[in-house]
């Protein structure tokens, strides 16, 4: 189809000989739909996301898409580099800066195309961020592979160059529903995190630079619980916080070093998903702000709850946070390079 400015949008398919099936747009790099096989062989799509492309220009959630150049929040919608103060789009709530600003990578049409590689096929997306867009210095040159296997995996390969030292924080923001995008909420999925602790926020959502240990907080995710058996303690205030999981947690392992973040299974149709990636922190929300508003795939209505995410990233409002300690820097130089990448590994049990 194309956008409302005109611009065409293509449709990728990657199908593996197990009938796994993720679909792909140029607008956003989204994954539009995964479809994967229970323990009894019957199919289900397990992303949230919409019919066409209207739906997607129109998504106030970020589904599936590719978010950037820097995920998640900053405090104030600015920041300094090298003794200069830049400001950002002011698009979340106090003033705060989210997921790239108004039109983020999520909000652009990427160039695109097939690559065969290994026992699988991938698509390749690439966009140019120009100096100054959204407030940010210095154009990003950004590149991400998606390519599935024949081993059930998804393999998400994040990269950027930098012509001038900037900030860079690439997420992939799909939304997951095990038992599939229409099927209610998701509160009895058993969720595993390989995190022992997380980074507490402020009542904007903004870190407040401390990493506190999980144990005996509702955030404790270190053997296999229930999504739903502690969200009763995170009540929100019912307006602007309407309640439920919205934390990065602080994975166990080496920056770089490619290690297991999360394990989700949906105990009735005995689908699991693994997260593996090599970013230090996971995004984990619970869908708190979905109320029914949105209309999604085959008219389905999602409410709060409908599904969860794993970001993985850097932690939020990083670049404000330098030289912290157990805090990881996101400036990328010229001299250097971004590179980030997940695996989604899909079986049954």
């Amino acid at each position: 189809g194309k956008t409302k400015a005109g611009e065409k949008v293509h449709e990728y398919t990657l199908k593996n000989k197990n009938d796994i099936t993720v679909r792909l747009i140029t607008y956003g790099a989204t994954m539009t739909s995964l479809v994967t096989p229970d323990r009894d062989g019957n199919l289900a799509d397990i992303v949230l996301g919409y019919d066409d492309i209207s739906g997607y220009e129109s998504d106030p959630i970020f589904s599936g898409c590719i978010v950037g150049r820097f995920a998640n929040r900053i405090s104030n919608a600015s920041f300094e580099l090298e003794g200069k103060k830049y400001d950002l789009a002011r698009n979340f709530e106090g003033g705060d800066h989210l997921h790239g600003g108004e039109i983020g990578f999520n909000a652009r049409v990427w160039n695109s195309k097939i690559i065969k590689q290994g026992n699988g096929n991938g698509g390749v997306f690439t966009l140019i961020s120009p100096d100054g867009e959204e407030g940010y210095p210095g154009q990003l040159v950004t590149t991400v592979v998606y390519s599935l296997a024949d081993d059930d995996t998804l393999r998400i390969d994040m990269s950027a160059s930098a012509q001038t030292p900037t900030i860079v924080n690439i997420v992939n923001h799909s939304y997951w529903n095990l038992a599939g995008h229409d099927s209610g909420n998701i509160l009895d999925h058993q969720l595993q995190l390989n995190a022992q602790s997380y980074t507490p926020v402020d009542q904007t959502f903004i870190p407040t630079g401390n990493i506190d240990t999980v144990k005996n907080t509702p955030f404790d995710f270190t053997q296999s619980k229930k999504i739903g058996q502690d969200i009763e303690q995170l009540p929100g205030n019912g307006k602007d916080d309407p309640g439920g999981y919205d934390i990065n947690f602080v994975l166990a392992g080496e920056l770089g070093e490619m290690r297991l973040a999360a394990k989700v299974k949906d105990t009735d149709s005995g689908r699991v998903m693994e997260v593996h990636t090599t970013d230090p922190g996971v995004q984990f929300y619970t869908g708190n702000f979905l109320d029914g508003s949105i209309k999604g795939k085959n008219g389905t209505t999602y409410q709060k709850h409908a599904a969860f995410c794993l970001e993985t990233q850097k932690y939020p409002d990083s670049i404000n946070k330098e030289g912290k300690e157990g805090w990881h820097s996101v400036i990328l130089r010229p001299s250097g390079s971004y590179v980030h990448t997940d695996l989604y590994k899909f079986y049954t049990e």
